[in-house]
């Protein structure tokens, strides 16, 4: 299993020929669509979810297909017939990768703004596992090879980083949903992660290839 960090929070799997993708956003490169079998939305976010990206993929693969909240789909009515309702606790495969969701709220941004659904994604091959959070720290109940860990957001702070890796005690981690951030903040974000996560971690660059 083959995982290419994309810009922000654009993750693409691949796995014995198929490719699994999670959250294209508009900040994410189109490229990470390439080819892709399935792909994963967290949540309704522009920046997890570029519904004209999606549709240009739909179109040079009509075969794809999309997996996402329930309160997510009145955002995908264009593609419904290749959409898939995922609750939290859902287990299903995905471009052959087996997938289990957890969670279903995005954090808290402001009490005065409402909340909306959130999954996290917990994929592996069997021999291996990464998880994605969405914009949440929903820690999973099962072991994480390797975490992507949200390193700044309106909704966040980095203690919450912090303890979020400490409390999924994974083999590994790497810097996600990090396209807001300026380089000089990111060192500084980076330096306490790398202290304090409790595992090896890194920042690493968009198109970034993980084994």
């Amino acid at each position: 299993m083959r995982v290419t960090k994309f810009t922000h929070s654009c993750l693409r799997i691949e796995d014995g020929g198929a490719v699994l993708v999670v959250d294209p956003g508009a900040f994410s490169e189109r490229s990470a669509l390439a080819g892709a079998d399935a792909v994963l939305i967290t949540h309704e976010h522009f920046d997890h979810l570029d519904i004209e990206g999606l549709a240009d993929a739909l179109a040079q693969r009509p075969g794809l297909r999309v997996y996402a909240h329930p309160q997510v789909l009145p955002k995908l009515t264009a593609f419904a017939d290749v959409v898939t309702a995922v609750e939290p606790g859902t287990e299903f495969t995905a471009a052959g990768l087996s997938v289990r969701a957890y969670g279903g709220q995005h954090a808290v941004i402001h009490p005065d703004i409402p909340r909306i659904a959130n999954l996290g994604y917990l994929i592996s091959d069997g021999t291996g596992s990464v998880y994605t959070p969405g914009d949440s720290f929903t820690v999973p109940d099962e072991h994480v090879d390797t975490l992507f860990v949200p390193l700044n957001a309106p909704w966040m702070k980095l203690s919450e980083a912090i303890d979020f890796v400490r409390a999924v005690r994974p083999d590994r981690a790497f810097a996600l949903h990090d396209h807001l951030l300026t380089g000089t903040g990111a060192q500084i974000s980076d330096g306490h992660l790398e202290r304090l996560g409790g595992t090896r971690y890194a920042h690493v660059a968009p198109g970034t290839t993980l084994d």
